[in-house]
């Protein structure tokens, strides 16, 4: 059983796209154990974006994902990985296959509106950074 995080980022939230988006994740049969809001700090930021330390968009990454709040939300499920990342489409927005969340929501490759777990060893990883035992509904 794989679990996913997804992070709902700073520019969905300002245009109130959270609902939306969790909404369409969980439309498509998408098993919801853990929701929070938060405000990113500069710690767990670093903790989370650690693979990209050093490169070129790293300091406008971290500037940007610790400036406003964002909902973290885990899932579970068999082949829960890719079916978020499917839904999710490319990075790019403009490269993002109409339909995906990024084609609908996303203003850039930076601002994207939405974060997912690109493994299942990094979904383990990602979502025992944002949740305790505790938190987690299974």
């Amino acid at each position: 059983m794989e679990r996913s995080l997804v992070l709902v980022k700073p520019d969905a939230m300002e245009r109130g796209l959270a609902g939306a988006i969790i909404g369409r994740l969980q439309g498509e049969g998408l098993n919801l154990i853990g929701l929070k809001m938060l405000h990113m700090d500069k710690a767990l930021a670093e903790r989370h974006y650690a693979v990209h330390k050093g490169k070129s968009f790293y300091n406008d990454l971290m500037a940007y994902m610790t400036s406003k709040p964002i909902v973290a939300a885990a899932f579970e499920g068999e082949g829960v990985i890719k079916r978020i990342r499917d839904l999710m489409g490319a990075t790019d927005p403009a490269k993002a296959a109409p339909g995906t969340i990024r084609k609908d929501y996303a203003l850039d490759s930076l601002h994207n509106s939405i974060h997912g777990s690109a493994s299942p060893e990094n979904g383990e990883k990602e979502v025992a950074l944002f949740f305790s035992k505790k938190e987690l509904f299974v």
